[in-house]
């Protein structure tokens, strides 16, 4: 076998190849934070038309990026009502409590990943001061690899519109969605009232997310990306990186979902319990699994996955995959099955 190591940890992992480090290179750039760097303008335009927004703002991180939509929708002792698996709530080191003191409430995901949105109307809190104020709902697409609809979306804005609060989408790993469904972005994201959308999970850039919304909201946002330590000055050479992956990287994400696919038939047919994944990523049961055996397997064996770390053994697909990787990665998985006879 090879020497190299294939990571399957995330799709945060990939590298800039050669024609994406050229475009960073060559980046026209300005102060960003006196809103002159022309690469980062082009960027923000160029996601806002994709979007149907008006304004997007650039960020160094998915977290800060729906930290500041947090912020900017909510006040202190204002809440959130969000999904208790979302990664605005669960991974994102309660930012939103701890520096915005903006309350979550938390509730039960289904299994597709949607809220259902008569458990949501029964968490909206009465006008009574003695509840923190419902302000927004919060989602996010995809989540663990699964997809939400358009007509959800749809459905959600409806819901919210009705209901007085706003509506946020965590888009981390939205052209996954966008991909799946053979939908325009623009589907998903013209009925929510703001949207975060990563650059560095599946696409392939080193860094960055950008934020759409309204103007005003924008505005709003761009005052607290400063109060949060995420002004950058010559940013124009990371959103170069941005630029080149919606580009070059979105159609190509298919091929991830292809592989992700034939190594969970794989697996499998091997006998590990998994749900059939609907883009990238594969989550197996880890009830039943002598979790250090195979994660120590799989490391002597050049295979990296995450499979302490949580409820489930997750592999996710990327750019730096290719159908060898995927071949190799069966064999040592289906060689650790025999040695073990699981």
């Amino acid at each position: 076998m090879s020497n190299s190591v294939i990571d399957l940890r995330s799709d945060t992992v990939t590298r800039p190849g050669k024609a994406m480090r050229d475009a960073m290179y060559q980046a026209a750039v300005g102060d960003d934070v006196w809103g002159e760097d022309p690469t980062v303008i082009q960027l923000e335009s160029r996601l806002a038309e994709m979007s149907g927004k008006a304004a997007g703002l650039f960020l160094p991180s998915g977290t800060q990026s729906n930290l500041v939509a947090l912020l900017s929708h909510c006040q202190r002792g204002d809440e959130y009502i969000v999904g208790q698996d979302a990664h605005t709530y669960r991974y994102e080191g309660g930012g939103a409590a701890v520096l915005g003191g903006i309350q979550p409430q938390p509730m039960l995901m289904e299994a597709s990943g949607e809220l259902d949105l008569e458990q949501v109307e029964a968490l909206i809190k009465p006008d009574d001061f003695h509840f923190a104020r419902t302000r927004l709902l919060a989602l996010e697409n995809t989540v663990h690899g699964k997809v939400l609809s358009p007509d959800y979306i749809r459905q959600a804005s409806e819901f919210c519109e009705d209901h007085n609060i706003g509506l946020h989408l965590d888009g981390a790993r939205l052209f996954n969605a966008v991909v799946k469904t053979g939908c325009q972005l623009a589907d998903y994201t013209r009925p929510v009232d703001s949207v975060s959308i990563c650059l560095s999970k599946g696409l392939g850039a080193p860094v960055g997310s950008v934020l759409l919304g309204n103007h005003e909201f924008i505005t709003n946002a761009r005052r607290w990306r400063k109060v949060t330590g995420g002004g950058m000055r010559q940013a124009g050479i990371l959103a170069a990186a941005g630029l080149y992956a919606l580009e070059h990287h979105i159609d190509r994400l298919a091929d991830d979902h292809r592989r992700a696919a034939w190594l969970a038939e794989q697996l499998k047919d091997n006998g590990y319990s998994l749900t059939p994944p609907q883009t990238n990523m594969i989550f197996l049961e880890a009830e039943n699994l002598p979790r250090k055996a195979l994660s120590d397997w799989l490391e002597k064996h050049g295979v990296m996955a995450d499979c302490l770390g949580r409820d489930h053994i997750r592999l996710v697909t990327h750019l730096d995959i290719s159908d060898t990787d995927i071949e190799r990665v069966a064999e040592v998985f289906t060689e650790f099955t025999r040695q073990h006879r699981l």
